[in-house]
């Protein structure tokens, strides 16, 4: 969505919105930061741009409802992230002697208009976490077996371990030994 900000440009001093952002990621893109998360419904976004005396400040509140997998044991979790976001609004022509770092700190209007679109789906990517769990809680797979440890324990044999681990064996055993 493109915002037209020509009339608080003109001295206006308040622009609302509201409205849907459609999240049209490929869940099985393993390049993608989202890779295995699919958004079942489109972005919220709502908030306001104030002009103060030309000062231009944007805040708004974006939610999107989600579903992925468990981090451990892949299970399907969804739920609902939010995000606050306030940035300062200006031309871009005002920015030009700024590097490109800090023109992140900045919503561009071009011509008139501030597209919304693409930097709200940056920011998505930027600030979705990247792995959630069914609970705080849960014991994941059997690395063997794959058995689901949260539904009880299975019958493999943990003794056996990666034998590259035997220094880090033997160390918790010598600790465990001076503390007695």
């Amino acid at each position: 969505m493109k915002l037209d900000l020509r009339p608080l440009l003109a001295g206006e001093r308040l622009l609302k919105f509201d409205y849907e952002l459609p999240v049209d990621t490929d869940p099985a893109d393993t390049a993608s930061f989202l890779f295995g998360v699919s958004f079942p419904s489109p972005m919220k976004v709502k908030g306001e741009i104030v002009n103060t005396a030309g000062y231009m400040r944007m805040t708004l509140n974006m939610s999107v409802d989600y579903q992925t997998a468990c981090a451990r044991c892949l299970k399907p979790v969804s739920g609902c992230f939010s995000l606050d976001l306030e940035k300062t609004v200006a031309p871009r022509k005002l920015l030009s002697d700024l590097d490109e770092n800090r023109l992140l700190d900045y919503a561009i209007i071009d011509d008139g208009f501030l597209d919304m679109d693409e930097p709200l789906l940056e920011q998505l990517e930027m600030e979705f976490p990247a792995r959630f769990l069914c609970s705080d809680d849960c014991r994941g797979l059997c690395p063997k077996c794959g058995h689901d440890l949260n539904l009880g324990e299975c019958s493999c044999d943990t003794r056996d371990f990666d034998p590259r681990l035997e220094p880090l064996k033997q160390l918790l055993e010598k600790m465990k030994s001076e503390e007695k």
